[in-house]
């Protein structure tokens, strides 16, 4: 039975929804060609600008670490004030909770106490950093950056529900292309944004740095030294690193750039050595320290882990944050946030069966061809399953996987993710997306009005991530409405 959809644009064939018809009245007015020309330009300009992401191990092709261009779309994603109030209360409680709960596992543990998680699927998991424990961090704040992935599908009564789908907490990437594709939207369309109050996010480095900076050690100097710690040039994400330093003003530093003396770590620089308050990590935790993880790291900084649990450099986002965002951790979120804060969630989780538990484990293998499956650890559109998409024999290769190690995969229904009209060779046609917002934690939780909007370019797709020939979308939130 094919799935009823939810149109972001249309309430119907023909009936635009209330919040895009200033915008369907101007789309009808462009002539076809003048689009195609701005499409081109756009494209033109990402590649002169160098806006590319790095894919490795392509199925497809031998193309080990080559550099493809991130499909844009002219077509923007608009969400009305009153639907983003909204979303915007619920990853503000939810990121606070989250926040709250990783505090709570490297310290007093209370919510295994509570009996609300079992111990082993925290203390056990793959994430978990017992070097963490009993480190105090500014504010209580572990993940400084967060980006939580929504999606919206149709409920019941055929009415578009957002739904959380998964919490990025370790190193959530994509914030530069949400500013890059309003930056190209107003240069293509200028008249568009004369003509609508859309709400503005170019100051979101600033509110990054501000962020930063005001978890900065309690010793640092009054302006506090900020860098951006990069794995190197052949990162996947290397552009956005490279982007969010120059747009705060701070420096971009590797590993080698940096070292420890006396438990405060300075970075060199032609001037001499500079003390480092804070460091925007976009390294993962293995690679940050080869005194205490992986001994042959070159990525990091020997000596940052004892700097850090003695407070003098922050480290945003913390070291250990991974256990949160595990997809095995997921389901316990609602619970985390009546625990915490004592409320009720105000965004939902997608329904999601545990492999761990005999009885899930025994509904995911039965019905493997009408769920989505995923890896605990799985990230990018990897190590998943989309059941109606696979054929039969993909369907059993991975049921065997499941069963050799089921705590490792967690089931969820078949969301018939909303579409936004969108250009593809065809013409404009209906694609599945997303949307990421970004949430900042430092004294006070911040966001701008807005997020990363990606969408499936492939007809009938589900998977809307870059590494799988998804694109992007600027999102538009119209204030006032």
């Amino acid at each position: 039975m094919k799935r009823p959809m939810f149109d972001e644009m249309y309430a119907s064939p023909g009936e635009v929804r209330a919040h895009y018809e200033a915008y369907a009245r101007w789309l009808a007015q462009q002539p076809a060609e003048v689009m195609a020309d701005r499409r081109e330009e756009a494209e033109v300009i990402f590649r002169r600008v160098g806006i590319t992401f790095a894919v490795y191990g392509d199925k497809d092709e031998d193309a080990s670490g080559m550099e493809r261009l991130i499909p844009f779309d002219v077509i923007p994603r608009i969400i009305p004030n009153d639907e983003w109030r909204n979303m915007k209360a619920g990853l503000v409680q939810r990121v606070t909770a989250l926040n709250r709960f990783l505090h709570d596992i490297y310290h007093d543990q209370e919510i295994i106490q509570a009996g609300h998680i079992p111990a082993e699927q925290i203390l056990n998991n793959a994430q978990y950093r017992p070097e963490m424990k009993g480190v105090d961090l500014f504010n209580g704040v572990y993940s400084h950056i967060s980006g939580v992935d929504m999606v919206r599908a149709p409920n019941a009564d055929g009415v578009g529900e957002y739904y959380v789908l998964e919490d990025n907490l370790r190193v959530p990437s994509g914030v530069s292309y949400m500013l890059e594709d309003r930056k190209m939207m107003v240069r293509l369309f200028p008249e568009l944004f004369s003509q609508n109050r859309v709400a503005p996010v170019a100051h979101y480095p600033d509110l990054l740095l501000e962020t930063l900076r005001a978890v900065a050690p309690p010793a640092a100097a009054g302006s506090p030294t900020v860098v951006v710690l990069t794995p190197g040039m052949y990162n996947s994400a290397y552009f956005e690193h490279a982007f969010l330093a120059q747009q705060m003003g701070v420096e971009l530093v590797e590993g080698q750039d940096l070292f420890v003396k006396d438990n405060f770590v300075f970075m060199r620089t032609t001037m001499g050595p500079q003390r480092v308050d804070v460091i925007y990590r976009r390294v993962d935790d293995d690679f940050l320290d080869p005194k205490v993880f992986r001994p042959g790291s070159t990525l990091g900084c020997a000596g940052l882990m004892e700097a850090y649990r003695a407070g003098n450099v922050n480290i945003c986002n913390a070291v250990g944050t991974g256990v949160a965002d595990d997809k095995s951790i997921y389901p316990y979120v609602p619970k985390m946030i009546e625990f915490y804060l004592g409320e009720k969630p105000i965004l939902n989780n997608v329904p999601t069966f545990m492999g761990r538990k005999p009885d899930e484990l025994k509904y995911i293998l039965d019905n493997l061809k009408d769920l989505v499956v995923k890896e605990v650890h799985g990230a990018g559109g990897y190590g998943m399953l989309v059941g109606p998409a696979s054929t039969k024999a993909e369907i059993e290769d991975f049921r065997k996987a499941i069963l050799a190690k089921p705590d490792g995969y967690i089931g969820q229904p078949t969301l018939s993710l909303s579409t936004c009209p969108t250009y593809v060779k065809e013409g404009i046609a209906p694609r599945h997306i997303d949307l990421r917002p970004f949430v900042l934690s430092g004294t006070e939780v911040q966001m701008v009005p807005g997020g990363l909007t990606r969408v499936a370019l492939k007809e009938g797709s589900l998977v809307v991530n870059s590494s799988q020939g998804g694109g992007t979308k600027d999102t538009w939130i119209m204030e006032g409405r």
